[in-house]
């Protein structure tokens, strides 16, 4: 049985963080199944793009599933621990669909690469067929990432304190209560794992936009090239937010903030970002902040008289 530290967290500030988490939490799920009811009834975005856009909703809302609902109620609880199996399985799924979310943003660079740039061989190259090809791959590629992951740090063997200094399993903190004689090797295993794949994914987006911005300055018209980029806009602040943030809480110098902020940053970075993302994609993807407008907004709030 393991055992969490909120206890020592100032107690006053647990009712507002479990306040501004929830209202997240709850945020998320709404923006996200807003999004995927959009694109469900709107048959104008039954493109690859949107089927993306569509599958990383659900990746968002299984990873905010996965880790919120148990971290809420633990925040008002004044019973405040977690079995090994329960731990375990926490840090799976968080690791899956964390992982699936990253290889999803890859698949959707992709995708806005072979439109931009290979415009006259997008249906083939992305036809249905090919793109539940990449759906699979970036869930199988998740649950492989996972369960390699969660089975690294598991088959340690952990002594002393069974005190965990986080809100939720995160697996540094966990590492932390393993015999010293393995625990440096295994961080630097799980580390270089995690840290290959994800920068993995960001070298290649990052390549795919050098390509797209390279064929969008090829186009003669301002309006041209403003209206092409305008469909990589919202990837692409996703993008930006995403690894902005995990780079702030995760590379940053040891020993710059105490143990407690560390776990309040983290925590909030967990639940934070994907509450960003159905906001980012509402708002600045135009056609599809247009159908939300026409099937949703208009019908429940019609304009006065």
């Amino acid at each position: 049985m393991l055992k969490n530290s909120r206890v020592t967290f100032p107690q006053h500030l647990l009712p507002i963080l479990f306040l501004l988490y929830l209202l997240m939490f709850l945020f998320t799920l709404l923006g996200n199944l807003l999004i995927m009811a959009t694109i469900w009834i709107e048959h104008r975005l039954h493109t690859p793009m949107y089927l993306f856009l569509c599958t990383l909703s659900v990746s968002e809302i299984l990873f905010t599933v996965a880790i919120t609902p148990r971290m809420l109620a633990d925040l008002l609880s004044t019973h405040h621990s977690i079995t090994f199996v329960a731990c375990a399985n926490q840090m799976f799924f968080s690791f899956m669909f964390g992982f699936t979310h990253s290889f999803l943003l890859l698949v959707m660079g992709y995708d806005r690469y072979v439109a931009i740039c290979h415009p006259l061989r997008y249906n083939v190259l992305m036809s249905p067929r090919d793109c539940a090809h990449l759906v699979a791959c970036t869930w199988a590629g998740g649950s492989v990432m996972g369960m390699m992951v969660t089975t690294i740090v598991f088959h340690l063997t952990f002594c002393g304190s069974n005190v965990i200094h986080h809100f939720f399993c995160h697996v540094l903190s966990l590492l932390k209560l393993a015999c010293e004689n393995k625990t440096s090797s295994v961080i630097m295993g799980v580390m270089l794992v995690c840290v290959t794949a994800l920068i993995g994914c960001l070298f290649l987006i990052i390549l795919s936009y050098v390509f797209i911005v390279a064929a969008i300055l090829r186009i003669p018209s301002a309006e041209g090239r403003h209206k092409t980029f305008s469909t990589c806009v919202s990837h692409l602040t996703v993008v930006v937010t995403h690894y902005s943030f995990a780079s702030f809480i995760y590379l940053k110098p040891k020993g710059l903030h105490s143990m407690y902020s560390d776990a309040l940053m983290a925590t909030t970075y967990t639940v934070f970002t994907p509450f960003l993302s159905p906001i980012i994609f509402s708002l600045r993807n135009k056609e599809l902040k247009n159908a939300i407008n026409k099937n949703f907004y208009r019908k429940f709030c019609p304009p006065s008289s």
